[in-house]
């Protein structure tokens, strides 16, 4: 292989021309459209609200197109397909239950951001705690947006085109220089995406990622069909009867217990698949904190909802991206069960004279694409991935450039700018974000096996603070400055403490530990911090309303934490290991211990809403106490209905 020239491993590797015409139609007619949304209407030039928050004029479908197309990206193709490879269907949990997240969010934490007319998360921190608290997290997300987010999509996207195209290893002869085909495809990636989201702002990204998701969601569907279709060609079937023979053979017989058919991992089963998805806790565990994180503090994709034309709308578009997210891992999770199921099966599928080999997880997603899918389809399936990826990053350029701009640029180096200036040094730091990303990613993720676990392992680092320093600022008028700027100094330091003392212990747990220390100490620091002033009188009907609740939630709250207590302390005193047969054997198994974390959450609202309620005194820059903010329509609550009706399903059918 190492003597064939780069064409001749392409062309080797299954593509034919049709596949090539469709992906160069499909990068053609991404960036003329993206160029022409850029374009300065009547000649007026672009206003600072138009490059950033696209004029506010987002309608639902925008708004949930945009959403689904700035998450999905390489990380979940490649990263959560060679997860579903080695450990299965439980990684599902994270697009399951943040579509249950989106719902959470729309509710209660979208609605108040909007009548705060926000640009960017800290611009929120600065207004309600102090300018302390918005630059120390300003910083934070620049560096996870530019080291982590932009890094790991360009190099997982680099990763499965490589792959696809038959190109592991190659290197380009430029002037004398051997550069690796990864690097050139990653700056490739970075300048498709730049050329129209540099120039055009967030108009452009959110109005062709609506294009994009028809690609992604389309293509990925069609692939994952085709594949267990040819699959269904080797084994006398079709796509349903292929489906049915892989989940009857991986879920009975001597593989009764392999965990990928199982959305709940026992720990007895697959130790190293419970330590990357512990079993219950992706349910009610840490999980919570990287989708509530991630969907709703998150700039580059809260950003969209930030841009609706109303509350409303950003709500609708939220409920559509929850239904978007459902069917995710139906495109990105299911072929890597079938390429686990294809490689522990070779002798039957040795008829197909498959090419190449799964030397990591994160190669099971570009392996079943170049061996599986029929010409024409490969290159909608390309198209696809190549979507996915550039609307990521597209995304990612943008809200760096916002962070930036009006944050640091705007608050602290020139506070008379000019929408012109701030436009121009918007694209200006998208460049230099580009340029960054292009020197650190080799470094940072040259030797990953699963890319996708590194994403969330380390923004899982920063997002118990996050969750606590943005939801109680958002939702309790006694959330203080002090407290606030603590939280965020102990954030970082509490995660690398954990990793390093109890580095066997599952991340998702981790953060459910840190979060209880960071939020227990933030609400005493509160309690006890003596700036503050009269808060208004809250409506007679309000506090009934308040006072409701927290006894409502502060009992599930307790509920849950002594549950899961009893259960830990019986299963640690029992003397019994018979997790299949024993129930308190069985809970501990599963990770019982995250009902604990489950309870906190919970009873921390409790809190809040008992305290909103009763007290007579406010943190000075508290937000105004207004219950009709989470008021919704009725098409909402159907659809919020609906979606968590079918996470519950697919609990009860793939527990």
């Amino acid at each position: 292989m190492e003597s064939l020239s780069i064409w001749e491993r392409i062309t080797s590797s299954g593509f034919e021309s049709i596949d090539f015409i469709i992906l160069v139609f499909y990068l053609i007619l991404l960036v003329s459209l993206g160029l022409f949304l850029s374009r300065n209407k009547d000649g007026k030039e672009k206003s600072a609200n138009d490059y950033f928050l696209a004029g506010n004029t987002l309608t639902w479908w925008a708004v949930g197109a945009s959403l689904i197309a700035a998450n999905i990206s390489a990380e979940q193709f490649i990263g959560m397909s060679g997860t579903g490879f080695r450990d299965g269907i439980a990684i599902a949990a994270y697009e399951v239950m943040a579509a249950v997240t989106l719902v959470v969010i729309g509710k209660f934490l979208l609605p108040v951001m909007l009548d705060r007319k926000i640009f960017t998360i800290p611009q929120f921190l600065r207004e309600r705690y102090n300018d302390g608290v918005g630059l120390a997290f300003s910083i934070l997300w620049l560096f996870l947006y530019v080291f982590v987010n932009l890094t790991s999509v360009a190099w997982l996207g680099a990763l499965a085109i490589e792959q696809i195209l038959g190109l592991q290893g190659a290197m380009l002869n430029i002037g004398g220089w051997e550069v690796s085909m990864r690097m050139v495809i990653i700056l490739a990636l970075f300048v498709v995406a730049g050329v129209y989201s540099i120039y055009g702002g967030l108009a452009s990204v959110a109005w062709t990622d609506v294009m994009q998701v028809t690609f992604l969601v389309g293509g990925g569907l069609i692939t994952a069909y085709v594949a267990l279709s040819e699959m269904g060609k080797v084994l006398g079937t079709d796509a349903l009867g292929a489906f049915t023979k892989v989940f009857t053979d991986l879920t009975t017989g001597e593989n009764a217990q392999d965990v990928h058919f199982h959305l709940i991992i026992q720990q007895s089963h697959n130790a190293d698949a419970y330590s990357n998805v512990p079993g219950i806790a992706a349910v009610v565990g840490g999980v919570w904190l990287t989708n509530l994180g991630y969907w709703g503090f998150n700039q580059y994709i809260i950003q969209k909802g930030l841009a609706a034309k109303s509350t409303e709308e950003a709500q609708k578009g939220l409920i559509f991206a929850g239904f978007l997210k459902i069917l995710i891992p139906f495109i990105v999770v299911l072929p890597g069960i079938c390429a686990y199921y294809i490689m522990g099966n070779q002798d039957t599928f040795h008829s197909m004279n498959l090419a190449g080999d799964i030397n990591v997880a994160d190669d099971a997603y570009p392996w079943l694409i170049r061996n599986f899918t029929p010409t024409g389809i490969k290159g909608l399936s390309f198209a696809a991935l190549t979507a996915a990826i550039i609307s990521s990053l597209a995304s990612m350029f943008n809200s760096t450039s916002t962070l930036f701009t009006m944050d640091i640029y705007k608050k602290y180096i020139n506070k008379n700018a000019n929408d012109k200036q701030l436009v121009n040094v918007g694209r200006l730091t998208s460049v230099c974000a580009l340029v960054i990303a292009l020197i650190a990613v080799k470094p940072l993720l040259g030797g990953l096996d699963q890319a996708f676990q590194y994403i969330q392992e380390y923004s899982g680092f920063i997002y118990p603070g996050i969750i606590t320093v943005f939801g109680l600022g958002l939702l309790w008028k006694r959330a203080s400055s002090r407290a606030a700027v603590w939280t965020a100094i102990l954030t970082i330091p509490m995660g690398v403490l954990f990793k390093v003392f109890f580095p066997e212990v599952p991340f998702q747990f981790r953060a459910g530990y840190i979060f209880i220390i960071l939020v227990t100490f933030f609400i005493y620091m509160s309690y006890y911090d003596r700036n503050y002033v009269k808060a208004e009188e809250v409506s007679k009907k309000d506090k009934m309303q308040m006072y409701w609740w927290s006894r409502v939630l502060g009992i599930v709250g307790l509920f849950f934490m002594f549950m899961a207590g009893a259960l830990m302390i019986v299963d640690s005193t029992n003397g019994v290991d018979m997790p299949d047969e024993n129930f308190a054997d069985y809970m501990g198994d599963i990770g019982v211990s995250a009902f604990i974390f489950f309870g906190v959450l919970v009873g921390v609202n409790a809190i809040w809403l008992r305290s909103n309620a009763r007290d007579g005194i406010k943190d000075p820059k508290a937000l105004p106490i207004r219950l009709d903010l989470f008021h919704t329509s009725r098409a909402y609550t159907w659809g919020a209905l609906g979606i968590c009706l079918i996470t519950m399903l697919l609990y009860i059918l793939l527990w």
